[in-house]
This record gives structure tokens, sequence and C-alpha cells, in this order.
């Protein structure tokens, strides 16, 4: 990697690829342990947070759906709990809303006790296994043979927690450089070098939290490719102020094993509007937020790659069915009817959509849990998609203890 030097050029000890949720709250944590770090956060956007952590449900997870012992179980039990209390502390509205999960066919009835010592056995606080009547005692409108409720589960606007992180960093001594878009890594001579159109970057140790781009991150700086990212989007549709009155917070189904993402459920806002979503398809880039959005070399990486190949086979049917209903609102709103039937389809206006990283390995499996890898100066956050933001303290250090086991810091 050649390059001439100029007055953007930076020499620091550790870098930090991705000013998401997640990378700037590794930097933080390591500015916490190590004052004195010449530390900066490298996003190629404008602004932070402008993709998974600017465009996800906000909702803080209890830890009900993840495996037990799983890192993201252990992660979003404690991370909840950190993330209240940090925005306790930062006077960063919380709303401790609570949530039901629904099973409205005796079918799911299985899974949904499944669930619930799921989440016994992660440690949820005050959760409740409850009938048709405390149901309607807490969600009015909603229909369902038995549920599951977490009272503790909360909501937050993640942007304003990502703001926060910042000004920590910043006060810390830490920078955070936007508009440095990282085109490539190489690691010589005890140095790794980040070029950037924007400048080169010199540091002691790299640390990528790059979401959507995690795995060419990886292979940037010579790491295996895989598990590949494949992006899936996920379009919103928000209640109109005319049914606003139906949903008072988060209602969620149980979710279905032929699927692996949760299916469609209603999610509170901090603002109090309420949002109805999100499907699951596979997005035609990286960014490709809205329908029409078409990136090629990123559709051709997605299509081309067997695991998703292999997945595409798996799920082929639901994977359909998720298409069509992406395309007509009826049959979206038919998806919420199941759990809230007064809901109409004149009561639902189209909202914005988030891209899901999903991490896929060469089997076709999705990667289930969060992936961290190291190789020599380098540390990867491979997989971090929900309970990412939830969970992004506790993330950061679990980093941070990594980073103090394989960086001389």
């Amino acid at each position: 990697m050649s390059h001439v030097g100029n007055e953007s050029d930076r020499r620091v000890d550790l870098a930090i690829v991705g000013a998401g949720i997640v990378g700037l709250a590794t930097a933080r944590e390591l500015l916490l342990r190590y004052p004195k770090l010449r530390l900066a956060v490298l996003d190629k956007e404008p602004a932070i947070a402008q993709h998974q952590t600017g465009r996800n449900s906000g909702v803080i997870h209890s830890g009900l759906y993840y495996k037990p012992g799983s890192l993201k179980a252990r992660l979003c039990v404690q991370g909840a709990a950190a993330m209240k209390h940090y925005c306790e502390e930062r006077n960063i509205p919380v709303n401790v809303c609570g949530k039901v999960v629904v099973a409205t066919t005796p079918g799911e009835l299985p899974r949904l006790h499944e669930l619930y010592q799921r989440g016994l056995a992660n440690g949820i606080p005050d959760l409740e296994l409850i009938g048709p009547e405390r149901l309607r005692e807490i969600e009015p409108h909603a229909t369902g043979l038995e549920a599951i409720y977490s009272p503790s589960t909360a909501i937050v606007d993640y942007r304003r927690v990502a703001d926060a992180y910042a000004a920590d960093i910043r006060a810390m001594g830490g920078e955070v450089l936007t508009g440095y878009e990282v085109r490539q890594i190489a690691n010589t001579g005890g140095r790794v070098w980040v070029d950037c159109p924007a400048g080169m970057i010199e540091t002691r140790y790299l640390i990528t939290c790059a979401g959507v781009y995690s795995d060419r991150m990886a292979a940037l700086s010579g790491a295996p490719r895989e598990p590949r990212i494949v992006p899936f989007r996920g379009d919103y549709y928000i209640l109109a102020p005319s049914q606003r009155h139906l949903i008072n917070a988060l209602i969620y189904p149980v979710p279905d094993p032929a699927f692996p993402f949760l299916g469609v459920h209603s999610t509170l806002k901090i603002d109090g509007s309420m949002w109805l979503g999100p499907n699951a398809v596979l997005a035609f880039g990286r960014e490709g937020y809205q329908r029409w959005d078409v990136n090629l070399p990123d559709l051709a990486d997605a299509l081309g790659y067997r695991g998703f190949q292999r997945l595409a086979r798996s799920y082929w049917r639901v994977g359909m069915d998720e298409m069509v209903r992406d395309w007509s609102k009826q049959l979206f709103v038919a998806s919420v009817q199941r759990f809230v039937p007064a809901i109409t389809a004149d009561g639902v206006v189209p909202g914005p959509a988030g891209i899901r990283a999903q991490a896929l390995a060469p089997d076709g499996s999705m990667v289930d849990d969060f992936v961290f890898h190291q190789e020599g100066p380098v540390i990867h956050v491979r997989n971090a998609p929900s309970p990412g933001a939830t969970s992004s303290l506790t993330i950061a250090a679990m980093i941070g203890d990594m980073a103090a086991k394989v960086f001389t810091l």
C-alpha cells in the first residue's frame, strides 16, 4: 500500500472502524480502562449511527429468545440492566412499557411454554405466563390463548444513546472521525495501516465493528471471509392516529421455527408512535432501504454465496410468503390481525425500513450467536445483530477483556 503523507494522516494506538452503537460503546469502554489511549473511531458516513443503530426498533430486549448459556442470552440480560442504568445517568428517556408474546393457536402453545422456560433459565426478571383475562388487562384489544408477559422490556431512542457514547469518547480525549471510509487495511512492520480517502490512519491495533460490512472489513485485513453477511430488509408500517388506541405497547407473535426471524410485531416508539413490523426479505443492496434500491455487486455477492443458496432452498416457501407480503399491505395487516383483529388496512401507513446484517455460515445456517474473532493486532465483531444495541455496553466490556489479553495497551 503506497501512500504520500498528508495533513489528515493520523497516528493512534487504537482505531475502531464503525460509529454504530457497538463501535462507539467499545471505544468508550477502552478509554475508561486506558485513559491515556490515543483512540479514533472511523465511519464512512457524514454522521454517526446512520445504519442499524439509527433504524432499529428501539427495544431494550429482556433476553427471552436466546439459547440459555449463549453469549446473546448472557450479554442481553446484563446489557439491558446496564443500558437502563446508563440512560438514567445520562437523562436519556426510557419507557419500561413491557411486552407480551401471544400464542393465537393451540399449535403455538408448546413453543410458547418452551420460550417461557428459556426466559426463566436466562434470569429475566418478573416473567409471567398469563391467560386471556390477564392479557386483556394489559392489551385490551389483543386476542390470544396464552401469553408471556415481560414487564421489564423497555424502549429507548438508540440514536440518543449513540450520541451520548460519542460525547463520552470526546470528553475522554478520543476522536470520532466521520467521512472516513476504509478502502484498504495492511498489517506490516508491527503497525496496522488503514487507508481512507480522507487520510491514512496508522495504528498499533484495530477493532472493526462494521455491521453490514463486517465480513468485508475482515477480508481486507486478511481474515476469513466467512461467516458472510447477507442483508435482510425489514419494512415497517405506522399505526394511524385513528387506530393508535388499539395497542398499548409491544405485542409479539410466537416465533415460527420455520423462519429465523421474530415475525411482524408492534413496537411502541419513545415519541409515542406505534410501528408494526418488520417483515424480513433479502435486501438488494447492503444499504438497500427501499424496495427498488439495487446494488448489483452486493446482490451478486449474496446470490452467489453458497450459504445463501442453501438457506434459500431450505426456506424458499416462507421466503416467498415474505416477498409477497412485502408488496401487499393487505397481507401485512393480516399478520397483525392475528393478535389484534380490530386493526384495518386503512389504519396503517407506510413507515421506514431497516437492514439487519445477518451472518450466514457456508452450510446455509444463520449464525445464531454473537461472533468475535481476533487475528494478530485486529479484533473483528463478525456478527452482532439484535440484541446488539441492547447489549452494546456488555459487548464492549467483552471486547475490552479480549483487547486486554491480546493487545499491549
